[in-house]
Formats: structure tokens, C-alpha cells, sequence
């Protein structure tokens, strides 16, 4: 059936439609998901109109709430809401905006999910976090190469987004790149000026994008995020693959939480989420994935969310991980475990620890999550220029300090900077890795001038770069 216009509505052997469930109208697809349904009382505009439809039911008996709730799908099934994404941010703005407040006095997920006012919005919530975004601002059809540049970069929630943008246009390595992971990306964020990070960047690049949301958040952000002014349009944030090249398939890759994102005084709704996705170079089918492992959660946790992305990629195919592990080498799940595991290293030794363990994750703390990439398959000793760094701790950064002292305790940090008294109160870490498979790899980059020696730094990580080659029988040079 054709879309039913917001204000209209279909008699004899149609269903009328509430407006307010899909803003915007409602298709064929979204028909056959949602399922057929009429309004108990008139079409109308009204909250309460729109919470009855909600919870009424359709003509055949049916429950319509049941019918949405069958949409929570689990963990990495696609949600096809058959919805646009103007459609689903007015869900956002209409359905749940309205109750974040008192979402956010829950203290614990469990408090949340016995929340009745949760309950009610968490099928519009699934909808809202579980459906990919993918669009186009390309301009020509790229051709083809003999080696593509791949790029991935933690870009800060896109806080200093314009400098992004006018590097990845001027910058001798990154302005012929081919396809950037990117990790921390807004949508909607008072933070990052309420502006759709990855979709603009694609805009001004003119490439193919995907975006897929994690959270959305009940706060501003942490840290010295709270201070920003404004608020909140939508408080989506997520994960982003941009290319010259069409994309021809992305899909979500739900991922556990390492803690429970509504603890704390940032409180969010969501998982941490993974996006792969299809590309067809001319000559070189590919799957690139962009991940973000969580950064409060134990070594294991982080080995466990890379394992399922490797479990939700075809085995068949070219594959290119990449993307901010968060291998700090810490157990940083909880405070306490933090504090134990930094006097540990200050007993090992602060230059032996940052030597061969910051720079090299994979020789103590985290190889389990490095052996397993390795038994599956894929390289990372030939796609990154292992021991140096992607990021660093710099005890004197106001920022920092007030992101770190959100969960660990002032006392603390003294010991910190005595810790780092030999290195200037600064410490190099390497958190952000590639991982390739089926596929080789050449000139790895850290393009540290991004960060470092900028009085506003673009981001607090480095992009880091490789050059995907293809072989000769594929057309490679």
C-alpha cells in the first residue's frame, strides 16, 4: 500500500494509522513489521492518543505492543524497521526524549529495566539503536587501484570537527585515503555542536557512508562535557565507515557492556557496537569493520567483544579490522581493580612497564586478545607500527583529569604524577590497531601531528593508516 501521510487516514477495508508512531507516514514494509493496527479513539496528535494507540489493538486481535516488542531482535540480528532516518529521529524527539528525565533518577540497569516508563519506549529505543544508517554524498565512481588506503581514527565525538574536516581535505596522506573506520562519532550531541558527525564528514568528502548508533545518551557526556552548553538534540553516539567506494551491505555487531552504562553520572542506553560492512572495490571484494572496545571493562571483556566481531564477519572474504581497542593493559571494569593494577606497574617499573607494555599490549596483558586475532586468522604485526604510540596520559590536562577523576578517586592522582616524575608527567599508550585477513598489508602510519604540538588538539588519538594491496591476478600492479 502507499504511504499513509501524517494527518490522513484510510476507511472501509484499511486500518487507520496513528501518526505519531511513524512520523512521516507509514509504508508497505513498515505495514508488514509493525503489523496492522487502529486507533482505539480518533487520529489524533495528542501523547496520551499516541500512548493508546501504542497499547491498543489491531482489528484481527492482535496485540500491537507485542507486535513491536517481537522487533527487539537479538544481539546482531538486523532490525529492519523498513523506517527512514528522519523517521526514526522523530521517534526519538517525539517518543523518548520526553521521558529521559526520569529515565536518568535510575541508578542501575536493573532499575531501569523494572522502569514501567522504559518498558513502554524500549521497542521505539531497539528501533532507534539497532537500525544502520547508510547513505551517499559521492560525486563520480572511483576507479580502480592497485593499492587502497585504509584509515582509521578515533575522532573525539567530532568536538573539532571543521579541523577534521579541513585536514582529511589538505593533508598530504589522509586526503587519498580510500575508506576511514571511525570510532566516537555524534549524532545530535550538545558536545559536538548537535551536528551528525559522520554523515557531514561524508557531505563535505563527498564519499559513501554508514553510521551505526551504540548509546543514547541521558546526559551530556562526562567529564568536562557536562559544561557545554545547550542541549541534547538527539544523544545518539556511535561508530562510522566512510569510502569512496559503494557500499554494498553494513550491518551492526552488538557488543556486551564491560559496566553499566546507567551507573555513574553518565547514564546511557545501549550496548557498544561494532559496523561492518561490504565494499566492492572494482577490483577487490573487502569487509571492513570499525570497533571500539570498551574502555571500562577487564582484558578478558575486551577479548570477548573481539572475538564476536570476528564471529559476525564472513570467513570468506578479505577482512580489515581496525579501530580503538581501548588495550590500555588495565582492568579497568572497576575503580579498585585500576588502582591495584597501577601499583603493580609501578612495582614492575614505570619505564619497564611503558617500554614493553603500553606500547606493546600483546607481550602480558592483553595477549590473550592478540592470540586469539592470531588464531583466526588475521595479522596485526604487519598492518601497525608496533611500540608506538596512538594516544597518551598527560597528568597536567585539566581535561584528562576531570574525564579520569569522574570514577577514579583524588587521591589518586599525587601518585600518578610521582609515578610519572621521570617523564614529565606524560604517558604514551597504543590503544588504536588493524587487524587484516586474507589480505596483505604495506606502509603502516601514526600521523601524530593531529594531537601533539597543537595548542587545540583534533582529537586525543592519532589517525592511524595502511595501504591494502591487491595482487596481480586481481588486477594489482
Amino acid at each position: 500500500m502507499e504511504a499513509i501521510k501524517q494527518g490522513e487516514a484510510r476507511t472501509g477495508s484499511a486500518l487507520r494509522f496513528c501518526p505519531l508512531c511513524l512520523p512521516g507516514g507509514i509504508s508497505a514494509n513498515q505495514e508488514r513489521i509493525l503489523g496492522r493496527h487502529e486507533h482505539i479513539d480518533t487520529v489524533g496528535t495528542s501523547r496520551s492518543g499516541f500512548e493508546h494507540c501504542y497499547n491498543g489493538s489491531s482489528r484481527d486481535g492482535d496485540d500491537f505492543a507485542g507486535r513491536i516488542r517481537d522487533m527487539e531482535m537479538p544481539v546482531n540480528q538486523v532490525v529492519d524497521s523498513g523506517l527512514s532516518t528522519d523517521q526514526i529521529y522523530d521517534l526519538i524527539r517525539s517518543r523518548i526524549r520526553p521521558h529521559l528525565g526520569e529515565l536518568s533518577r535510575c541508578r542501575s540497569t536493573e532499575d531501569l529495566l523494572q522502569s514501567p516508563v522504559y518498558q513502554s519506549i524500549k521497542p521505539t529505543v531497539d528501533i532507534a539503536l539497532k537500525t544502520p544508517e547508510i547513505g551517499s554524498y559521492s560525486k563520480s565512481t572511483s576507479p580502480a587501484k592497485s593499492r587502497y588506503r585504509i584509515v582509521a581514527y578515533n575522532v573525539e565525538r567530532g568536538i573539532q570537527l571543521a579541523g577534521q574536516i579541513e585536514t582529511f581535505r589538505s593533508h598530504p596522506y589522509l586526503k587519498e585515503c580510500d575508506v576511514m573506520l571511525l570510532t566516537e562519532t555524534d549524532v545530535g550531541m550538545a558536545r559536538s555542536g548537535n551536528r551528525a558527525v559522520a554523515q557531514e564528514l561524508a557531505r563535505e568528502l563527498h564519499m559513501h557512508f554508514a553510521f551505526v548508533p551504540c548509546y543514547l545518551n541521558l546526559a551530556k557526556g562526562s567529564g568536562v562535557e557536562y559544561d557545554v552548553g545547550g542541549e541534547n538534540d538527539l544523544g545518539l553516539h556511535g561508530n562510522a565507515i566512510l569510502s569512496r567506494y559503494p557500499i554494498r551491505k553494513a550491518w551492526p555487531i552488538h557488543l556486551q557492556n564491560g559496566k553499566d552504562k546507567m551507573k555513574g553520572r553518565e547514564k546511557r542506553l545501549g550496548v557498544q557496537t561494532a559496523l561492518a560492512a561490504d565494499i566492492d572495490f572494482p577490483n577487490y571484494p573487502v569487509t571492513v569493520a570499525s570497533v571500539h572496545l570498551d574502555a571500562n571493562s577487564t582484558q578478558r571483556h575486551r577479548h570477548d567483544q573481539m572475538k564476536e566481531v570476528i564471529d559476525n564477519v564472513d570467513a570468506n572474504r578479505h577482512v580489515i579490522i581496525g579501530g580503538d581497542w581501548n588495550t590500555s593493559t588495565y582492568d579497568s571494569s572497576r575503580a579498585f581493580h585500576s588502582i591495584m593494577g597501577f601499583w603493580l606497574r609501578v612495582f614492575m617499573g614505570v619505564d619497564n612497564v611503558i617500554r614493553n607494555h603500553y606500547l606493546h599490549p600483546y607481550n602480558r596483558f592483553e595477549k590473550e586478545l592478540f592470540q586469539m586475532i592470531e588464531s583466526r586468522g588475521f595479522d596485526y604485526r604487519n598492518c601497525n607500527r608496533l611500540g608506538e604510540r596512538t594516544s597518551s596520559y598527560d597528568v597536567d590536562c585539566p581535561k584528562t583529569r576531570k574525564n579520569l577523576g569522574e570514577w577514579v578517586p583524588a587521591f589518586c592522582f599525587p601518585f600518578i604524577r610521582w609515578a610519572l616524575r621521570n617523564h614529565g608527567g606524560y604517558c604514551p599508550i597504543k590503544i588504536d590497531w588493524f587487524a587484516v585477513r586474507g589480505a596483505a598489508c604495506e606502509n603502516p602510519v601514526i600521523i601524530h601531528e593531529l594531537r601533539e604540538g597543537r595548542s587545540v588538539p583534533l582529537s586525543d588519538h592519532d589517525p592511524i593508516g595502511v595501504d591494502l594491496i591487491v595482487p596481480e591476478e586481481a588486477g594489482g600492479a
